[in-house]
């Protein structure tokens, strides 16, 4: 069954904390909360917990999972990021957006588009997904808790514990985290491009949704 923790949304507890990253790094998956919604996260170098997730969301291998980084950092060691990219990356992280970039050859190919090779890379302003990924000291591999047949992502954690108790290997409870997935902009071309508007303001960039 999967192990429930309950922390706090704002002052998370490190024993807590703690706890959940070594469950990780023993090649667990876990729902954790974010700024935009519920998320389905794994360590970045156990491909047996990322075929899980995807068995568990139903998703070949042509969708793009989100590596969710600690701060703007780490994203250079993943993702091809210029200057212009940088600057447009420091005024909108952390936040609910989700960024197409240009995988480096450091990324594992299950993670980056096989035609394309590009990445999607996320900094989440979430206290406690920020504090697990500074417990781990390294990104994590993610993707929405959105089930196949569902409308919406999952809010409750003790309803994604009832329903996934036998999937997880453990729930984060720190509240209704929101039912709007992150905004995705690719910046792979000349221009940003906004391919999914979600609960990230587009017009922080420029962008206008259709």
């Amino acid at each position: 069954m999967a192990q429930l923790f309950s922390i706090h949304p704002h002052n998370p507890q490190p024993r807590l904390l703690k706890q959940a990253a070594r469950i990780l790094d023993d090649g667990g998956i876990g729902a954790i909360p974010t700024d935009s919604s519920y998320a389905l996260a794994c360590h970045l170098d156990d491909k047996q917990a990322v075929d899980r997730i995807r068995q568990l969301r139903r998703l070949d291998e042509r969708h793009l999972m989100t590596l969710m980084c600690q701060d703007l950092s780490e994203i250079a060691n993943y993702a091809q990021v210029d200057n212009a990219i940088y600057r447009l990356l420091r005024h909108i992280t952390p936040g609910p957006f989700t960024f197409i970039l240009r995988a480096t050859r450091e990324v594992p190919r299950r993670l980056s588009h096989p035609s394309r090779k590009t990445i999607g890379i996320r900094v989440p302003d979430h206290p406690v997904a920020l504090g697990l990924l500074e417990q781990l000291a390294q990104p994590l591999i993610a993707t929405t808790l959105q089930l196949p047949g569902d409308a919406a992502p999952m809010v409750e954690a003790a309803q994604i514990r009832a329903r996934l108790q036998h999937e997880l290997d453990f729930v984060i409870d720190s509240g209704n985290c929101g039912l709007q997935p992150t905004t995705v902009v690719d910046l792979t071309g000349r221009a940003p491009v906004l391919v999914r508007q979600g609960s990230g303001d587009a017009a922080l960039l420029g962008l206008v949704p259709s």
